[in-house]
């Protein structure tokens, strides 16, 4: 039987091989055979507008009726940030409340009047029922450095508003983002929503190899890595830069956040493990643009030619001037053609000398950090508009300020640090890359 079934298959394979149109044809034949006798069946019934009508009644029980639910009261959630000029009544009419008595409470709170009523950039979120009456208000804030965040929440109970006060921890994610230099670093950071605090983090991480008065480029690039702090899933501000990458004229600077095991404080660090703190900042403002170099030029004011034996920065009056290294203040008062002027001693015979200052901030004898701020920018002494005038001395003779901060040494990580310090170094770098893709595909 086998036999015979395994012949008849092959035989039908043959066939199927040599005359396969046919065969098809064969087929199509048959099917349409098929439908014409089907249409022929469906044609010899009767026609159903000719069907004779039956009305059919039958007893139909009641359902059981349903327990519908009570109608549930409205509530209404809204949130946004207060306001320099918010008042009790026009935080809470922006918040979508109209509530006398909330609006009293607010004026009359000790903590709402410092903390949130003519204070920017504060979180609150409000309930209300649907008559506009405050159920429940929450605010939020927390200071710069604190990992905390305090939570106030004004609330309606059965004996009227109540208020209570909270602390909790902040919650700690990551965020990237990238940027292209067209005009500036806050330009490009701006366009890319990326907060101030971070720009500036950016700018002194990197201000011992970028000089972002006179080298910043068209085209120039970066991207970042930073920390967002937030409490009840709201956003309160950016911390720390974790990783950042600048490419500026071509050339890449990278930096990683890394602390030792045993040291006091953390610091940024290139992928070799070399720190990016240098002994002397590039320079005494955050951003400005210099105006005069280290070099001979035509004095405004004496109307000679002279040696310039310092650096210009325009700024305007009031912007903070910082101390480009650690020391102590030899000098704070004024003094001649320099005006209000502020002398620091540093190791080695150096001294750094800021003049024309609108106000002094230190005392002499005093210790200042890298980075504290000494005065403010202004135009005192011979000054023909407000900038600072800014001197680098070795042992009493004026060396080029740019020219000191670049040769400045700086500290590498511990030969103990060194297996964790590169596990990190390849997180960052992996992020980093994640981070330059962000400005690539909102260019695409």
């Amino acid at each position: 039987m086998q036999q015979h079934l395994e012949s008849l298959a092959l035989r039908l394979h043959t066939v199927w091989t040599t005359h396969p149109r046919r065969i098809m044809a064969g087929v199509a034949v048959a099917l349409s055979v098929m439908g014409g006798g089907a249409l022929a069946v469906a044609n010899l019934g009767p026609d159903a507008s000719q069907l004779p009508l039956r009305e059919v009644l039958e007893n139909v029980s009641a359902p059981l009726a349903l327990n519908t639910p009570s109608k549930q009261p409205l509530v209404l959630f809204r949130s946004d940030v207060t306001r320099s000029n918010d008042s009790a009544d026009s935080l809470l009419s922006r918040l979508g409340i109209n509530d006398d008595e909330a609006a009293s409470f607010l004026r009359s709170a000790p903590l709402a009047r410092q903390q949130l009523l003519g204070r920017a950039g504060r979180w609150v979120s409000v309930e209300g029922d649907e008559s506009r009456r405050l159920t429940r208000l929450t605010a939020r804030w927390s200071s710069d450095k604190s990992d905390q965040f305090t939570r106030w929440v004004l609330e309606r109970s059965a004996d009227g508003l109540t208020q209570r006060l909270e602390n909790a921890p902040l919650s700690v994610s990551t965020r990237m983002a990238s940027g292209v230099i067209q005009t500036s670093l806050f330009a490009a950071t701006d366009e890319a929503n990326i907060p101030d605090s971070v720009a500036n983090q950016l700018a002194d991480i990197f201000s011992g190899d970028i000089d972002f008065h006179r080298a910043l480029r068209k085209g120039d690039r970066f991207s970042v890595v930073y920390e967002s702090l937030q409490a009840d899933g709201e956003t309160l501000r950016a911390g720390r830069v974790v990783s950042a990458e600048f490419v500026n004229n071509g050339k890449t600077h990278q930096a990683i956040w890394f602390k030792e095991p045993q040291a006091a404080e953390g610091g940024y660090f290139s992928p070799e493990g070399v720190s990016l703190r240098r002994t002397y900042l590039a320079s005494p403002l955050t951003f400005s643009r210099m105006t005069s170099g280290f070099k001979m030029r035509f004095h405004p004011i004496l109307q000679t030619w002279r040696a310039h034996l310092g650096v210009d920065y325009a700024a305007a009056t009031g912007t903070a001037v910082h101390s480009v290294g650690q020391g102590m203040v030899d000098f704070a008062g004024t003094q001649g053609g320099f005006g209000n002027v502020v002398f620091v001693k540093h190791a080695n015979g150096h001294t750094t000398v800021y003049a024309h200052l609108n106000r002094i901030l230190v005392k002499r004898g005093q210790s200042v950090a890298q980075g504290q701020t000494l005065g403010e920018v202004g135009a005192t002494g011979w000054a023909t508009g407000p900038h600072l005038h800014f001197e680098f001395r070795v042992n009493g003779q004026h060396q080029d300020p740019l020219t000191m901060a670049r040769q400045s040494v700086a500290t590498e990580i511990s030969v103990a640090a060194r297996d964790a310090f590169k596990r990190q170094v390849t997180t960052a770098k992996t992020e980093l890359t994640a981070a330059a893709s962000v400005q690539q595909s909102r260019a695409e």
